[in-house]
């Protein structure tokens, strides 16, 4: 057995995406709160987000919006779930906006993009690291707290809990050593599963943590094989995390060929339809890519409205502007998680889930471009809200050592948990549809 690291903190938020953030800066101010991360604070998927964050526009888009929403997700989504994001939209743009978050103006009004599946454009953005401005303010505020203290390369092995009722996390620091964190309230926000498989979007380090102890401590979880497939990222023979090619880029008129320079798909189709299409392309020509155009769209525009990409594109030999680019799907995103309720508490007393680590029901079985983010912000707030709403104090918690042992190898025995889990709830959603 290991003596332990103590801390004893109000609440404890293990992840510093726009969720935990988000989370921690709607708080209350008289409770003290520690944010964990795997990494450094800002290398969250967060930052990476490169289209933008949808927003309920005016009233007259609230249907299409809505239907938008549960068309992408093969109507399997929380329709309760998409009824409070889209609401609570504005205040969330609001509250960005009040942080110092600068959205794409002319003549003082927001501009508007579209994407792949809306019916309108109704993104907001920030050139093409929307993802970045948002996530790099909020970290910047969250920073300025008082109350709030971010401890980095520290990962999360386990949650101290007892009958159901969670009263902290045991974490790991990047020199092994242990420390037991115990809260009132503890918010997982660990994002998503890209790094169990070999092409993705996400930083590597993104393995499912919060699925894994879920799966240890029978904390309920939804659609976990409800994975999402980017259609478009930049064709790479290196190792490591795929570029994203943003959906805004179709969104403003970019065009899909293949080997023979033909189109065979409509660009703006939902983002599993399109990869599935572009699968079949390229097991069809035997190419490990097909050619993404940004010819329709003006030079100047790619290079405002895209320079990341434009500049990525140029280091690795392409000029967009001139030429066509070879593209493959990747994994992008976890629809599934831990189930939550619509103020993301889980099935476990004092424990909450946000962000991409949480399933909400609001995505379905796929999620409509640029709504993550949005997803994310929404129901981080809500459960700072129920949070502080019904706050009580843990009963005190009996302190036991950690036992080193257990967690030695436990990144590996939790990426094999993990992957069996997913490939089980796959096998038993077949199941079912082959019955249906």
């Amino acid at each position: 057995m290991t003596e332990a690291i103590k801390m004893k903190t109000d609440i404890v938020i293990v992840g510093s995406g726009v969720g935990g953030l988000y989370c921690a800066l709607k708080l209350p101010r008289d409770k003290k709160i520690v944010i964990v991360t795997k990494e450094a604070a800002d290398k969250s998927d967060s930052f990476l987000a490169q289209g933008g964050i949808c927003v309920l526009k005016s009233e007259d888009d609230y249907d299409s919006y809505f239907e938008d929403t549960m068309r992408a997700g093969h109507y399997e989504n929380n329709k309760r779930s998409v009824e409070i994001m889209i609401r609570s939209s504005r205040d969330v743009i609001n509250d960005l906006v009040g942080v110092g978050v600068r959205f794409e103006k002319k003549d003082g009004e927001f501009v508007y993009t579209k994407e792949g599946a809306h019916s309108t454009p109704r993104i907001l953005f920030h050139e093409d690291v929307t993802g970045k401005e948002i996530t790099s303010h909020l970290l910047k505020a969250v920073r300025a707290l008082d109350n709030v203290e971010i401890i980095e390369h520290f990962t999360m092995v386990d949650i101290i809990e007892k009958d159901n009722e969670c009263f902290g996390i045991i974490g790991r620091d990047k020199n092994g050593e242990y420390t037991s964190i115990t809260a009132d309230y503890t918010v997982l926000g660990t994002g998503g599963i890209g790094g169990l498989y070999k092409n993705s979007t996400n930083y590597r380090h993104l393995t499912g943590d919060s699925l894994a102890v879920a799966l240890l401590h029978n904390i309920k979880l939804k659609n976990i094989d409800y994975i999402q497939i980017h259609p478009t990222t930049l064709y790479s023979r290196k190792r490591g995390r795929r570029f994203l090619i943003s959906e805004s880029v179709r969104g403003e008129g970019a065009v899909l060929f293949n080997s023979h320079m033909r189109r065979f798909v409509d660009e703006l189709e939902p983002r599993d339809v399109v990869a599935k299409a572009i699968a079949e392309e390229m097991e069809k020509d035997g190419k490990p890519y097909v050619w993404l155009s940004m010819k329709p769209i003006p030079t100047e525009q790619i290079k405002s409205h895209f320079p990341n990409i434009y500049k990525h594109c140029l280091e690795e030999g392409y000029d967009v502007t001139k030429e066509p680019i070879p593209v493959v799907p990747s994994q992008h995103y976890f629809m599934g998680g831990i189930k939550v309720d619509e103020y993301s508490k889980t099935s476990m007393d004092r424990l909450y889930a946000v962000g991409e680590t949480a399933c909400n029901g609001v995505h379905g079985k796929n999620r409509l471009a640029s709504n993550s983010l949005l997803e994310s912000l929404v129901f981080a707030k809500r459960a700072a809200n129920r949070i502080a709403k019904t706050y009580s104090k843990a009963k005190a918690t009996r302190e036991r050592k950690i036992d080193a042992e257990k967690y030695k190898n436990c990144e590996e025995t939790y990426k094999k948990a993990v992957l069996a889990a997913i490939e089980k709830e796959r096998e038993k959603h077949e199941q079912h549809n082959d019955g249906a």
